[in-house]
């Protein structure tokens, strides 16, 4: 890989070159270190936002109405979609991509699906390092559409600037929002689907929800009704995220939430380099396993082995 004409490719904005990048940190290349440290200090001037919510919610039409809207405003255009894993490939099943093929000829526009790879949380591993190349390509806006994994779906928050929720009437996501917390998750909400039956009954719940909630830092989440079918809605969409965005800036807000990212992101690189180089070291595969036999039969628990691995790491 020519890592020098690499980042001049993605600094100009180029499809081809953006899509090498994400494809060399997505799949873990010896060079992808080296190409993000790079292209790092090009990052941090897009805004970041990103839609989650429930499986069939409408959230890839609801972004691909957003996408439209933007480019008219002129504003260019990244989109991560992280969608399921191929149980066979590992792969993305591009789903996202399909649904938003318009944008396909656009330059202004970067689609590009994700695979979770058994990822926790909505976000893949490679996505955060993905957002960075969108960035250090120019791109005014980043959307991350999360693959919609219910409760667990909690990365974004440390991923984008703006969570949006999007909620559909008569799927049950008045409990979803108590079991899954999303109340703490959302900086705005979208009841899509506004045309069905319920909506006003969702609408009432989600606005008491929030009063009784209050964020800390003085925001009150607006709640958005769209049809993104029809593109009814998408307009108070984007404004409501540009409100948020305004909010953070001129409440010295978007600082803090910018450090909060990229300790989450420290944190996460500690994990995978300790798990991918600094266990081996510690342990060998059959050590591992015989651990692993003895816990299974009982004659061992996993906390003296934590300890003992503990130890070892203080003594190297």
């Amino acid at each position: 890989m020519d890592i020098e004409a690499l980042v001049e490719g993605v600094l100009s904005g180029g499809t081809r070159p953006i899509s090498r990048a994400i494809s060399a940190v997505e799949n873990g290349a010896p060079e992808s270190f080296e190409l993000l440290k790079r292209l790092f200090p090009h990052s941090g001037k897009a805004q970041l936002v990103g839609i989650t919510g429930p499986p069939g919610a409408g959230k890839s039409t609801l972004t691909d109405r957003l996408v439209r809207l933007l480019r008219e405003s002129g504003k260019s255009v990244g989109v991560i979609a992280v969608d399921p894993t191929s149980p066979f490939s590992g792969g993305a099943i591009l789903g996202d991509r399909v649904r938003m093929s318009e944008h396909f000829n656009d330059p202004g526009v970067y689609i590009r699906s994700m695979a979770t790879r058994g990822a926790l949380g909505g976000v893949s591993r490679g996505t955060h390092d993905a957002v960075i190349i969108l960035e250090a390509s120019g791109k005014d806006v980043v959307i991350i559409e999360t693959v919609g994994v219910g409760q667990d779906e909690i990365d974004i928050v440390n991923t984008a600037h703006t969570s949006a929720v999007v909620l559909v009437p008569g799927m049950g996501d008045e409990v979803q929002m108590i079991k899954a917390g999303i109340l703490e998750i959302g900086d705005l909400f979208v009841i899509n689907k506004a045309d069905r039956q319920g909506v006003k009954r969702l609408e009432t719940e989600l606005e008491m929800m929030l009063d009784m909630a209050p964020k800390e830092d003085g925001w009150r989440p607006p709640v958005v009704k769209t049809i993104a079918t029809e593109g009814s809605g998408v307009a108070e969409f984007s404004d409501a995220l540009e409100r948020h965005r305004r909010f953070l800036k001129e409440n010295d807000l978007g600082k803090q939430k910018e450090i909060k990212r990229c300790r989450h992101r420290i944190m996460e690189l500690w994990k995978e380099i300790a798990m991918e180089r600094l266990l081996p070291s510690l342990m060998e595969e059959t050590e591992l396993h015989e651990a692993a036999e003895r816990m299974a039969l009982r004659e061992a628990e996993p906390y003296s082995l934590m300890e003992s691995l503990t130890a070892r790491l203080g003594n190297n």
